[in-house]
């Protein structure tokens, strides 16, 4: 532990971080061959009049440029049942792009985005603002329409795993 003020290492911030549970959801990015995606445990709202939800997206991502490019986006938040999905996204086994929709059935949004059908929450975006800090992009998204799944449970991040919550 480090108890200097202002000496806060990578590895001593991240193992603090990893305290704390965090929603898994998944941003979903591109089209064809150009789609990609990725999970975060950073998404959260940031205002409901308009609605806007806000993510963390680190700028070295391969989803990055895609979604700042396209100027959309799905966030699915991630159920009980979508270890799976959360495990192609954060790129297990070398999972990359388009590959990483395999195994799990996904629904096209009003803006074209990709929604993840059974998400206990999923919202279909467009790009309102980014943000650039250091190693991340806050990233803003307007919500044009939401689907929901009651009873889906759902799949959190805590201490370096994720768990189900039903």
């Amino acid at each position: 532990m480090n108890d200097t003020p202002g000496t806060v290492s990578a590895k001593d911030f991240r193992e603090g971080m990893r305290a704390l549970v965090g929603n898994c959801s998944v941003i979903t990015v591109g089209d064809g061959d150009r789609a990609s995606g990725l999970v975060v445990t950073s998404a959260i709202s940031l205002s409901a009049e308009p609605p806007l939800l806000l993510a963390c997206v680190n700028l070295t991502s391969s989803s990055y440029p895609l979604l700042v490019e396209y100027g959309r986006f799905g966030w699915s938040s991630l159920g009980a049942d979508h270890q799976a999905v959360a495990e192609r996204f954060s790129g297990f086994g070398g999972v990359k792009g388009a590959a990483r929709y395999e195994g799990a059935e996904w629904e096209t949004a009003f803006t074209g985005a990709r929604l993840l059908k059974g998400a206990p929450a999923a919202f279909d975006c467009t790009l309102e603002e980014v943000i650039e800090r250091a190693t991340h992009a806050i990233v803003i998204g307007r919500v044009q329409a939401i689907r929901s799944t009651p009873g889906a449970g759902a799949l959190v991040y805590w201490d370096g795993k994720f768990r189900a919550l039903t």
